[in-house]
């Protein structure tokens, strides 16, 4: 589900937009302070955070407003236990990242394998050797999702990888 038909954005975050996005708001922070436009300050620390936060909270309602199109999921009939370890890669403030680790927790209570959350935030050596340039990544057995995947998706990989080798680490 991270690609979408018919012009719709692909449903994932660069990390370089995020980091960039970050930088550009102390960036401009800086440059209010430095014409000392005071006023300015206090709107850009408020205002600012404020509809990051709105915008990540009401996300998969605005979604297709923004070019993503719609955020649904595909959840399974039913899945079997999978003793597999599953690596979750993460970035602050990627609005599909808390939407596949809420699908990924959901689908551990009935599957059974291990979660590791790693937020890759003030991680770039991290970024760098597992070479991750988009989020959210879901690793398991080698095998890798990147960006907005369904549970059926998910379960689908932890499937997969738990049919190959029971206890076979991400």
């Amino acid at each position: 589900m991270n690609t979408r038909a018919g012009g719709w954005k692909q449903q994932q975050c660069t990390v370089a937009g995020l980091a960039l996005s970050w930088l550009a708001y102390v960036g401009w922070l800086g440059w209010l302070a430095y014409e000392r436009r005071w006023v300015g300050v206090a709107l850009w620390l408020v205002l600012v955070p404020l509809l990051r936060l709105a915008l990540f909270r009401y996300f998969p309602g605005v979604s297709r407003f923004l070019g993503y199109g719609r955020i649904g999921d595909a959840v399974p009939a039913q899945v079997s236990r999978a003793p597999v370890a599953v690596k979750f890669y993460s970035f602050f403030s990627c609005p599909f990242c808390p939407i596949v680790l809420r699908r990924l927790e959901a689908l551990q209570k009935e599957m059974g394998f291990t979660l590791e959350s790693i937020d890759v935030t003030l991680h770039p050596q991290l970024l760098m050797s597992q070479q991750i340039r988009s989020v959210p990544v879901v690793e398991a057995g080698g095998h890798r999702l990147v960006g907005n995947s369904t549970s059926e998706e998910l379960a689908g990989l932890i499937a997969a990888v738990a049919a190959v080798s029971p206890m076979k680490a991400a």
